[in-house]
């Protein structure tokens, strides 16, 4: 055919054919292994984040999906910005459940704590 995106019907491309989705359902399965892991390890993920705050602990901005994935970033899990699930940003201290989505199957919960930086500073000192 004139662009060769497309073969005529025979055997041996069929053959090829066959092979070649078998080879893509291995890469599938190996993937979809790989993303159980890192889902697993996400079930078990917590983090903290340090925000301004108040003394009655209203924040006096808001923690995003960004915020969340840049610290579970630091803590080593392979999370960006579109996957964690927010309904809408945190706007107070304290401890949430954020999903945490690899895809449309594949869904997770992890804690994630907010807290007033004025408060976790002069522990540290």
């Amino acid at each position: 055919l004139p662009k060769g995106l497309a073969t005529n019907v025979s055997p041996a491309n069929l053959k090829q054919i066959e092979k070649e989705k078998i080879k893509m359902e291995l890469l599938l399965k190996e993937e979809r292994g790989r993303l159980k892991e890192v889902l697993e390890k996400l079930s078990t993920a917590s983090c903290t984040i340090p925000a301004k705050a108040n003394e009655e602990g209203k924040l006096f901005g808001s923690v995003t999906s960004v915020h969340i994935a840049e610290a579970l970033a630091k803590g080593g899990y392979p999370v960006n910005e579109d996957m964690v699930k927010l309904d809408s940003p945190i706007k107070v201290c304290g401890e949430f459940e954020v999903t945490i989505a690899l895809n449309i199957e594949m869904q997770t919960k992890c804690k994630v704590t907010v807290v007033n930086e004025d408060v976790i500073q002069p522990e540290k000192a």
